[in-house]
């Protein structure tokens, strides 16, 4: 994907720290003083009295990708440090590159892939790994190379070990667009990269197979999709986005399928691009979405 006149020399910076008085004057000062035009800026407070406060500020700075380094330097020793900030920097010119992992099911990754072909998603998607070799004609459409897997319960440990392989180093995020195996302990910790999931939202109530049958049966009336951070406890990541559609005694269960399928493709797509343009600052097991 090419850069954007709107997003060369434009900085990203994400703050979260215990509230106090002072910290906007900090930092818009420290980016006045290095030439910088705050263009957007928002904040939140868990609670003024020694809560935790988020900061997402959007900035120009002319030749900031030659200064990105030096500038995250000056700012923690000057800022960051001083006021105990978790932070960080991003230059908006470098689109984040993004892995896609999926099993059969096509639906939110062909549309992730077909947003981003459209320069929908300001990211580049460098690598689709799938446990089946089902869609590696679709992919192969969108000129991504395509990496078969596969795992079984015995070959579970040296599958994981061929996705590092692939892809530690390489990507700054992972996207599991529908893929149906669970992702261990040891595998995250050495992924060194947050990675998006998707699912349904009936869990808890109907985890497990056939969930739209179990739905139908019970006459739900509501049917949603979830994407949340993934972590080492199943399905109990922090929330990126959620949204839901109304559904009725008139759908039957293929009707329920397809409108699941819908939501979660428009879900995890916000979700991705949510994070690729730096607005979900993460703390503890929530997320602040600006």
């Amino acid at each position: 994907m090419t850069e954007t006149a709107k997003e060369v020399d434009t900085g990203r910076l994400l703050v979260r720290c215990e509230d106090r008085p002072g910290i906007v004057a900090a930092v818009s000062r420290f980016l006045y003083l290095h030439g910088a035009n705050i263009a957007q800026s928002d904040q939140y407070s868990t609670d003024p009295e020694k809560g935790t406060f988020f900061l997402r500020m959007v900035f120009h700075m002319r030749g900031l990708a030659q200064m990105a380094d030096e500038l995250r330097m000056a700012f923690e020793e000057q800022v960051g440090h001083p006021f105990g900030m978790t932070w960080s920097l991003q230059d908006a010119a470098r689109p984040k590159r993004v892995a896609l992992m999926v099993s059969r099911q096509d639906h939110c990754l062909l549309d992730l892939l077909w947003r981003w072909r459209r320069g929908e998603l300001d990211l580049d998607i460098g690598l689709v790994i799938s446990n089946h070799p089902d869609l590696a004609d679709d992919v192969a459409q969108f000129d991504v190379p395509f990496e078969h897997v596969p795992v079984t319960k015995d070959t579970k440990r040296e599958a994981e070990q061929r996705q590092l392989e692939l892809l530690r180093v390489n990507f700054d995020m992972v996207v599991l667009a529908r893929y149906m195996q669970i992702l261990s302990g040891e595998f995250l910790a050495q992924l060194g990269a947050p990675a998006i999931n998707i699912h349904h939202s009936f869990l808890p109530a109907f985890a497990g197979a056939g969930p739209y049958e179990r739905a139908k049966e019970r006459g739900v009336k509501l049917i949603g999709a979830t994407a949340h951070y993934v972590t080492e406890e199943l399905d109990q990541g922090p929330i990126v986005e959620q949204d839901v559609i109304r559904v009725s005694h008139r759908d039957d269960v293929d009707a329920l399928i397809r409108l699941g399928a819908d939501i979660e493709r428009t879900v995890l797509a916000r979700a991705v691009r949510w994070h690729c343009e730096d607005r979900v600052l993460v703390s503890g097991n929530t997320t602040v979405v600006f």
